[in-house]
């Protein structure tokens, strides 16, 4: 039996760990359990605490985790009296580090996640990481931690839990490439959505995924290819490629999650439905395999073609943006990562800005960083880069929104 603690375990791919655990209930157990702590985050963790009877359970919001004290307290739910509450940053780490904890699955957005999965790994703990900001942020230092505490990291995205399944029992000095697939998002057709008419989008447009059903957040990076450029990031970190060794192929169907060249010309590839069950089951029962739902076989002659295409940078910034930040690397990919973030979670997603807005936003605070870059960052240089950018960022989007206009950014 493996314990599993869940940072976000009210988001999608919380969720959809909970629905692996319980077809799996003799392989796994859910003993933590952690959510950000708004109303729905409530009500759904209150379901999850009385199917999984977890051990453990945390609201990053105080408000939040005093509601849920109250509702554990009035209805007593299963055996709620025995439940460790914990709030706030301390209680991400309190479920990440819960002494019977075997793996952490770290499914929280946005960089929230960095500290609590940091700690974890210092306590030796497995981890299932679902989280991109992790890695975007903070890679040499996360990866240096894993080697020291001889810890197993298992990605949970698709596309890396293709390369990894690609690099299988091949030797890693035979690697030509990674390459990375993309769906392209929602504007990936030129002739519907050209540059002009993407910097116009609307949050409506881009959420309507043509592939993936996901969160808010992850849904609109992917719609700015801000996504992918992320995973190339997590991809050089991961497998310690280059990054002229890691490319990005578009390819609509989604059904090849990522592929590895070998310098003899053979390219393995990973196939498999949309369904994000099977890289998080993979990722809790490696090496072994697990017997899958219904869900989770591909009918190749349905399938019928596959398609690629050179994904486009000039209508997909940041995409650049983020090969920019990552080769630059130092405190520049958590100023990349805390723009994006800002810009897409707090004014995008309220209807303050317009799509072309991000990747502006984007470029401005990574130019702006120029005499504060550090090469070889701490911690505290990183978190201390990452609220510069944030500041920076909501500073200039608000000029925007008040002027209606970018001329006045300085």
């Amino acid at each position: 039996m493996r314990n599993i603690s869940i940072l976000g375990s009210t988001g999608s791919i919380g969720t959809q760990t909970l629905d692996v655990i319980r077809r799996h209930k003799d392989k796994f157990k859910a003993i933590g359990l952690a959510a950000f702590g708004s109303d729905r985050d409530i009500d759904l963790i209150v379901e999850q605490i009385k199917e999984f009877k977890p051990k453990i359970v945390a609201m990053y919001s105080e408000e939040g985790a005093e509601k849920l004290k109250k509702i554990l307290a009035h209805d007593q739910i299963g055996h709620s009296p025995n439940i460790v509450l914990s709030a706030g940053l301390k209680g991400l780490i309190d479920v990440s580090t819960f002494k019977e904890t075997d793996q952490v699955v770290t499914a929280v957005v946005g960089s929230v996640g960095l500290i609590p999965t940091l700690e974890a790994i210092k306590h030796k703990k497995d981890i299932a990481l679902a989280n991109k900001e992790t890695l975007v942020c903070a890679g040499e230092l996360v990866m240096k931690e894993i080697k020291k505490h001889d810890v197993a990291l298992m990605p949970i995205d698709s596309e890396h839990s293709a390369i990894f399944q690609s690099l299988q029992g091949n030797r890693r000095k035979d690697l030509s490439k990674i390459i990375v697939t993309c769906s392209g998002g929602p504007f990936r057709d030129e002739s519907i959505w050209p540059a002009e008419k993407i910097q116009e989008a609307t949050r409506e447009h881009a959420l309507k995924h043509p592939t993936w059903n996901m969160g808010g957040k992850i849904t609109i990076d992917s719609a700015s290819l801000m996504n992918k450029g992320l995973e190339v990031i997590e991809a050089h970190h991961l497998y310690n490629v280059p990054y002229r060794q890691i490319k990005v192929v578009v390819h609509p169907e989604s059904i090849i999650h990522s592929m590895v060249e070998y310098r003899d010309g053979s390219i393995i590839a990973q196939l498999g439905v949309h369904d994000m069950r099977l890289p998080i089951q993979y990722a809790l029962s490696w090496p072994s395999r697990l017997v899958s739902g219904e869900y989770g076989f591909l009918d190749l002659i349905k399938t019928k073609k596959l398609t690629f295409f050179e994904p486009d940078f000039i209508r997909f910034p940041c995409l650049q943006y983020a090969y920019t930040a990552g080769e630059l690397g130092g405190t520049m990919p958590a100023v990349m990562n805390a723009a994006n973030e800002v810009a897409v979670v707090e004014y995008f997603l309220q209807n303050k800005i317009k799509f072309g807005d991000i990747p502006k936003a984007i470029n401005h605070t990574m130019n702006s960083h120029g005499e504060a870059y550090k090469k070889g960052p701490a911690l505290e240089d990183i978190l201390k880069a990452d609220e510069w950018a944030r500041e920076h960022t909501r500073s200039v989007l608000d000029v925007v929104i008040a002027d209606k206009s970018w001329k006045n950014v300085q």
